[in-house]
């Protein structure tokens, strides 16, 4: 629901009577591969801050609200945005007073762990899959395939490293070596970011915790990474009463919007916007088909 709207109703003495007395709870689902918001077909549907944001302040701005539910369905993505994502949430539920609680639905790994961490509690579905406290960089090797076509690559830099990890050229260890060093920078940022929001809750060693491997909710919950196995209507009507409402936000976009938007990102479709798709299906099917 949109402020505006809601101060209006606020002020209408039937509606806004009926409103004050009961008790509200907003929601924000955040569902996608958690990634900038590109313009491109591809790029639809996934978690970025500049998207977010305007959600989650109308989420936060009702008045009289009993708490946040941020229902979580992502299997990861750029660490930067989750975090963003993440402080985002923390500033806003500090500002308003107002406790958060994550509830993870199919898969909150990686990126999407990272998420539910902004929380004050998290719970998720005995059967969903938590955790991939890990850090994972991917891609394709075509110096082969240039090779046996024939094909000659041309590149130009100023810098040494300019053409780090280039695709079209043969690997090179001092590459490898550097992104490595990245790479445990990054794990090491996500595994402090872990121990601040679930502290003393934790129940397993690091070794077991931050390995990138993956736990049913059961499983997390007996590992201290989620705080139980709850539905959020359940648990919501458990601590604030059965007559608790729900108050759904989400991005909206009118009917000419979306043709444009799609048409726009149509005519942008190219064979990196292909790659990216199908790096993105992977991402998630290794998760959804266990």
């Amino acid at each position: 629901m949109n402020k505006k709207i809601r101060k209006f109703m606020l002020k209408l003495p039937v509606v806004g009577n009926w409103m004050k007395k009961k008790r509200l709870v907003s929601v924000v689902r955040m569902n996608g591969v958690i990634a900038p918001n590109a313009d491109s077909m591809f790029s639809r549907g996934s978690l970025d801050i500049e998207t977010l944001d305007p959600i989650l302040q109308n989420a936060y701005s009702v008045p009289d609200i009993k708490a946040v539910a941020v229902i979580i369905n992502s299997p990861g993505g750029t660490p930067v945005q989750a975090a963003l994502i993440a402080e985002r949430i923390q500033e806003l539920s500090k500002e308003n007073k107002v406790k958060t609680y994550t509830f993870i639905e199919d898969v909150a790994a990686s990126g999407g762990y990272w998420l539910a961490c902004a929380a004050d509690e998290i719970y998720a579905h005995k059967a969903s899959i938590v955790g991939s406290i890990g850090v994972i960089s991917s891609g394709f090797g075509f110096d082969k395939f240039i090779k046996e076509h024939k094909i000659e690559r041309r590149v130009y830099t100023a810098g040494n490293h300019k053409s780090m990890l280039d695709p079209f050229q043969p690997e090179d260890p001092e590459d490898i070596k550097r992104l490595t060093q990245i790479q445990k920078e990054l794990h090491g940022q996500f595994i402090d970011w872990v121990k601040t929001r679930r502290g003393k809750k934790l129940k397993g060693s690091d070794k077991k915790l931050f390995n990138g491997d993956i736990w049913s909710g059961e499983n997390a919950e007996e590992l201290g990474l989620i705080d139980g196995c709850q539905e959020m209507q359940q648990f919501m009507k458990k601590k604030f009463g059965k007559d608790v409402r729900f108050l759904e936000f989400e991005e909206s976009k009118g009917f000419l919007a979306s043709i444009f938007t799609s048409t726009k990102a149509f005519n942008q479709l190219n064979y990196f916007d292909f790659i990216a798709s199908m790096d993105r299906f992977f991402i998630w099917n290794k998760f959804l088909n266990k």
